[in-house]
């Protein structure tokens, strides 16, 4: 109105896009006057708001409420295109900031990165959406992109509380616009998270978009896409990230399954791997990647497996299938499997006995540590079949100690059955070797374990052989007193006889 009747007025970034708006739907345009209102908005528009991105951001918060010719107008894609230019620009100038002060780089850089993050938290989730895919077309860093997301998931999703994730019966008082508000900014933000190779994604807040997608249960797509995300590293992962809470009512208390499938594909990944290795074999030996990795998986597992066992309504299908799914050579020892398996039975005790043999059954005897071999040999809960697989292949052990058997008849007979046929096709005998070196380096694994355990009961000894004799020293010299008292030398034709006449001569001069 005050255009209309040439009285002076402002126009601001809270009023552009509406004024625009209005502008067109009343064809005030350059036909009827010069510098009418669609002209003065849009140099506005292109001069002022572009410049700068807070402008920006408060122009896209007043589209919201708009009606689509706004979208028409093209006043979304400006401020937009402007938003990702103005972040690119930030990210050169403390590039080169860098570059000329090292002491006020750091400062300059976090400055940058969270005066516009914060800004772009108060965007709508689809405008949001539309800054964060212009960045990283431009070429905004992934890490900063990262952050931004994970700011934009805090602030919007903060009204998912703990006591809703670990009581689903409690009525929920939230809205069913908001539970779909909710849905849309998980998909959106895990469509948004950059490539595997481009960021490193916290492993925590990839649990944490996992456990608000079974929350708000996102699409399938989604939560596998998150999945497959962890499960690219998931050798970093902490037992607590993995300990996520089943929603499902009579179901246990954890999500095993979401944890099923996580291993899953974190042994699909390390397959592939291998399978990709041009060479079929692995030259680092132990040190390999794939190996190691396992290794750390395996322990985790274990502990996983621990932590789950005491619970009530775990179906033994389900434990068994968490064990199965880990191969054997993931594991240089079965402590961690023996003791989960214990706790199971404990919290168990109604299992029947063919039960109890079938998941006792996944239990390397020969791959236990003395301790858990001596508690093994004295648990009740196991299967009698058990505790005498247990004491016999201790008494193998020890009967292969004492004949100085360290495992070279093993290691022989691997190697030598290595060997590939000849009738096998290369295909056959690429998987052979290749299962054949597992196996070889997992018996090295745990000859090394039980080394290290043969030089601590050697400490033992030695310690306890000193505490005995007072000293060392005195120790050997009683010892050769003892021996030389023995006389093993001295015999019927010898010529040693002076000693026991001198001790006659002594005893006939003590008796006189």
């Amino acid at each position: 109105m005050k255009f209309c009747y040439g009285m002076n007025f402002e126009i601001t970034a809270a009023n552009a896009a509406l004024l625009r708006c209005a502008a067109e739907y009343l064809e005030m345009s350059e036909d009827y006057r010069e510098e009418n209102l669609i002209a003065r908005t849009e140099v506005y528009l292109n001069d002022v708001v572009v410049q700068s991105l807070e402008k920006c951001v408060e122009v896209l918060c007043t589209c919201e409420n708009l009606p689509p010719i706004v979208e028409e107008l093209g006043i979304i894609n400006t401020c937009v295109e402007a938003i990702a230019m103005n972040a690119c620009k930030e990210q050169l100038v403390s590039g080169l900031s860098t570059l000329d002060c090292n002491g006020e780089s750091t400062e300059l850089k976090t400055g940058s990165l969270e005066w516009w993050i914060e800004d772009l938290s108060v965007l709508r989730i689809d405008y949001y959406h539309k800054v964060i895919t212009s960045m990283a077309r431009i070429g905004v860093r992934p890490d900063s992109i990262v952050e931004s997301l994970m700011h934009y998931a805090q602030i919007s999703l903060k009204s998912i509380g703990k006591c809703q994730i670990w009581n689903p019966a409690r009525p929920n008082s939230n809205s069913g616009t908001t539970e779909n508000e909710q849905k849309t900014i998980v998909e959106a933000l895990v469509n948004l998270l950059p490539t595997l190779k481009s960021s490193n994604v916290p492993l925590s807040f990839l649990f944490g978009m996992l456990r608000m997608a079974i929350m708000v249960e996102a699409t399938v797509a989604c939560r596998l896409e998150l999945e497959r995300r962890i499960a690219f590293r998931l050798e970093m992962a902490s037992l607590d990230d993995l300990l996520i809470p089943s929603l499902r009512a009579g179901d246990s208390l954890f999500d095993i399954d979401t944890v099923h499938r996580i291993l899953v594909n974190f042994l699909q990944q390390i397959e592939d791997e291998e399978n990709e290795d041009s060479g079929g074999y692995e030259s680092d030996g132990l040190a390999s990647l794939g190996h190691g990795s396992l290794l750390k998986v395996g322990r985790l597992i274990d502990s996983y497996l621990a932590e789950i066992a005491p619970d009530p309504y775990l179906s033994l299908q389900k434990f068994i299938a968490m064990i199965e799914t880990l191969p054997d050579y993931a594991r240089v020892i079965d402590d961690g499997l023996y003791r989960a398996i214990d706790i199971y039975l404990k919290a168990h005790p109604m299992l029947s006995d063919h039960e109890c043999k079938k998941l006792c059954k996944f239990i390397d005897c020969q791959k236990l540590s003395q301790e858990a071999t001596n508690h093994a040999a004295q648990n009740e809960r196991l299967p009698v079949q058990m505790a005498i697989k247990v004491l016999y292949f201790e008494q193998l052990r020890l009967k292969n100690a004492l004949c100085g058997s360290n495992g070279d008849g093993f290691l022989s007979q691997k190697i030598s059955s290595s060997v590939p046929s000849a009738a096998m096709s290369p295909r056959d005998n690429y998987a052979s070797l290749r299962r054949e070196n597992r196996e070889l380096k997992l018996e090295i694994s745990r000859m090394r374990v039980r080394l290290s355990e043969l030089e601590k009961e050697q400490v033992v000894m030695k310690r306890g052989m000193k505490e005995k004799s007072g000293n060392g020293k005195t120790f050997f010299t009683s010892l050769s007193k003892g021996i030389g008292r023995i006389g093993i030398f001295s015999g019927p034709g010898g010529g040693k006889r002076r000693k026991p006449r001198r001790s006659e001569g002594k005893s006939g001069r003590s008796r006189r």
